[in-house]
């Protein structure tokens, strides 16, 4: 375990050994013993500890740093694919994984532990080791570090929860582990002379591409991203044209969701990907939505995210659609190319503030955001307090990114997006009576007042192959309001789209 020999070495010559102590004693082993096939039902049948790991994601949510100590050997095997796996997930789960046979130590020489604790730049009394072998614990024990003999997994974690005094058993759910800017792939496509669009990578397997919506970032997918890189999957996380990193061209034309499909099928061509499922939410939903009624043939599956599917109206003007229901009156609001600019972009934070919160109770403002008669108050963020409280869905860390995002390129972009309506009901009459055929998911908000489950009414007609997921507790931003919620959701439907028990095994590790 200590790298000296690899693991298929190690097992040939336990074999050999176990043979030779046979003959000696006059013993004889079965036909079918093998050393080799012990180990790889243990790795096969291994799984990690979840409730471990979301205790993991809690402490580091909570600001301490986590560690692993593995006593392992460098893996040449068979079945080595899951040990990259495991490894590879236990990372994105901990700051810090020490394995055995890299550091030529192993548990329990004292030797690791002061390795470990100098690589986190801590001292014995600042540190909790938790091991489900005692003899690992001593050393520890005798450096004056804390300990805890994990036998019972709840009763492990409530003596760690009363340790370190941070919650780590009960009703609520946890975050998901979500994916740091700094320390993500990053990636550019050129689409178009002049025009490039960013995307951020993770995983392997068969690609999901998603797209968010108005206002928002790659960074919105942020809890989805590393758990659909664990379910098996290759995740392609965009910046749409006009936000963050992709190009912003000037042009309204460029926005309008026809432009926008066919740079997204040139995004697809130069990444040698000839199909995806595409995932949105918002004026992204919009977009998968048509990506699969247009360019069917790209698109192995579909999911909307609270933006449900109804195909163009030939006999009501899009615009006087819009016009008819108050609570589109922002839209109307943004048609004026400058109006909406100087409002949404005086104070990103405020607008951000304001904009992305949560329907929970303790989120909500003593002025709820308003988006009925946004053109008579004068602005969508009118009356609105100057310095709002943090949203508890988007703070901190996280609602600086956002800030500097748009700080970039601005709101006139992102807004061009409202200014295509007439062309995109234009084109959506082009597919009239087309329905969607490709694999389908809807999944609606309870408490979304604009994009409300009941627009969603009706969609089986149009899409044979549709199911469905609900989210009662849950405003517009799904992926940030109910992030677990939405991942159990999604997987589910992915590992039913792609039928395949690899991806299912890997879901479960």
């Amino acid at each position: 375990m200590r790298g000296e020999i690899a693991l298929s070495q190690m097992v040939s010559e336990l074999e050999e050994d176990c043979k030779k102590f046979a003959a000696s004693s006059g013993a004889s082993l079965p036909e079918t013993f093998s050393v080799a096939q012990v180990f790889e039902d243990f790795v096969t049948q291994g799984k990690l500890n979840t409730a471990v790991l979301q205790a993991a994601v809690t402490l580091r949510n909570n600001g301490f740093r986590t560690c692993v100590l593995t006593n392992n050997w460098i893996d040449d095997g068979p079945q080595r694919h899951i040990t990259a796996l495991m490894l590879s997930l236990l990372r994105r789960y901990f700051d810090l994984v020490i394995e055995s046979c890299r550091v030529s130590l192993q548990k329990p020489d004292p030797r690791i532990y002061e390795y470990a604790l100098d690589v986190l730049k801590a001292k014995p009394q600042e540190v909790i080791f938790l091991d489900d072998i005692g003899a690992n614990l001593k050393p520890a024990q005798e450096m004056g570090i804390a300990t805890i003999l994990v036998q019972d997994t709840d009763a492990a974690l409530k003596e760690l929860q009363d340790l370190c005094g941070i919650q780590l058993l009960g009703p609520e759910e946890t975050l998901p582990i979500a994916c740091d800017p700094e320390n993500v792939t990053h990636g550019y496509v050129p689409v178009k002379p002049g025009v490039q669009l960013h995307f951020v990578e993770m995983g392997s397997g068969p690609v999901v591409c998603l797209c968010h919506g108005f206002p928002e970032s790659w960074f919105s997918w942020r809890y989805q991203i590393p758990a659909l890189a664990e379910a098996g999957f290759r995740v392609l996380a965009l910046d749409m044209k006009g936000y963050g990193d992709s190009t912003a061209p000037p042009d309204i034309e460029e926005y309008s969701q026809e432009e926008i499909c066919k740079d997204l099928v040139v995004f697809l061509d130069k990444l040698g990907i000839s199909q995806a499922v595409f995932i949105g939410h918002d004026w992204g939903g919009a977009v998968v939505w048509n990506m699969s009624l247009f360019y069917p043939e790209r698109v192995r599956a579909v999911a909307g995210l609270n933006t449900p599917f109804r195909p163009a109206n030939p006999k009501v003007d899009v615009m006087e659609m819009i016009k008819a229901h108050p609570v589109f009156d922002y839209q109307l609001y943004f048609q004026e190319p400058g109006v909406a600019e100087l409002e949404l972009e005086k104070d990103l934070s405020r607008t951000f503030r304001l904009v992305i919160r949560s329907m929970r109770k303790e989120d909500q403002l003593p002025v709820p955001l308003n988006s009925t008669n946004v053109r008579e108050r004068g602005g969508l963020l009118a009356g609105m307090p100057e310095d709002p409280p943090p949203s508890q869905i988007l703070a901190g860390a996280d609602l600086q990114y956002f800030i500097q995002q748009f700080k970039k390129s601005g709101f006139r972009r992102p807004l061009n997006w409202y200014r295509n309506m007439r062309a995109n009901w234009q084109w959506g009459l082009s597919a009239k009576d087309r329905k969607i055929l490709v694999p389908a998911l809807m999944v609606t908000a309870g408490k979304d007042v604009i994009l409300h489950p009941n627009l969603s009414k009706g969609m089986e007609e149009w899409i044979p192959q549709l199911a469905r997921g609900h989210i009662e507790e849950c405003g517009h931003w799904t992926q940030m309001e109910s992030p677990a919620a939405l991942n159990k959701i999604l997987i589910q439907w992915l590992e039913d789209v792609h039928d395949s028990p690899l991806l299912q095994k890997i879901s479960k590790l």
